[in-house]
């Protein structure tokens, strides 16, 4: 897959999504300006705040606490998890988001626009297999992230469970990609991501074309932001850390 699209399908399986965005009715300064403080300030009044969500305890199982959050059409038996690091830093008054482009070269989700992460290692919990991977992919030191909070797990189109984390950073970060893993490192204002005509839903099936079964819709989002096209289970954490932040509801 590239980073410019998602394969489109050519039949009748595909429709737009009616409607405009589901933050367009809010004021425009209201999306103009989003701070760190009051990113911070609405994860903690959905309960989302902390390395995992409520009900961690030392000594068990690290999955345990997320699997209260996963999705109503989550398999019954989470697969092997991975976690990334959702990456937040303030410059001018504006909280920004941290993304990076994975190679071209890689096997899976090659060119695609993700966040810093990977498989969590035997002994790690999210926080930490979070850490380590966007050490190891773009050279963040683990020291000079706090991370304050986390959002809802997710299942890829290939049923790869993902936990994300959310880290802040006192300043931007001297990143230094992996070439063998990552092709670009950028950031983007979180306002910037719930301005008009950045974003946009569609429902259709992404895989249709190689399915035995038919077509199965799925809803799926995008944003277009810094010559780059975000969609998967990247925009879908984008999506819903858009909506914590502007005090509206989100749905698994």
């Amino acid at each position: 897959m590239s980073s410019g699209s998602p394969p489109r399908p050519s039949d009748d399986a595909r429709r737009l999504l009616a409607g405009p965005p589901p933050w367009t009715a809010l004021e425009a300064d209201v999306r103009r300006t989003i701070t760190l403080r009051s990113v911070l300030g609405a994860m903690g009044s959905v309960g989302q705040l902390g390395a995992a969500p409520a009900g961690a305890a030392p000594g068990h199982d690290p999955l345990g606490p997320w699997l209260g959050h996963l999705p109503s059409d989550a398999p019954e038996v989470p697969g092997v998890a991975s976690a990334v690091l959702v990456p937040l830093f303030e410059e001018d008054g504006q909280v920004r988001v941290l993304l990076t482009r994975r190679s071209a070269e890689l096997r899976t989700h090659r060119g695609q626009v993700s966040f810093p992460g990977g498989r969590i290692d035997p002994g790690e919990d999210a926080a930490a297999g979070a850490l380590r991977e966007a050490n190891e992919e773009i050279g963040i030191d683990p020291a000079v992230v706090d991370v304050v909070g986390w959002l809802h797990p997710l299942y890829t189109l290939n049923a790869a469970l993902i936990l994300p984390v959310v880290g802040v950073l006192a300043r931007r970060p001297v990143t230094v990609p992996n070439p063998s893993e990552v092709a670009r490192v950028f950031d983007v204002p979180l306002a910037e991501l719930v301005a008009d005509d950045v974003y946009r839903s569609d429902v259709w099936d992404p895989y249709a074309t190689w399915s035995l079964d038919g077509p199965e819709l799925r809803e799926l989002w995008f944003f277009d932001v810094e010559g780059e096209r975000v969609w998967g289970a990247t925009a879908r954490m984008l999506h819903e850390l858009a909506l914590v932040a502007l005090g509206l509801p989100f749905e698994t």
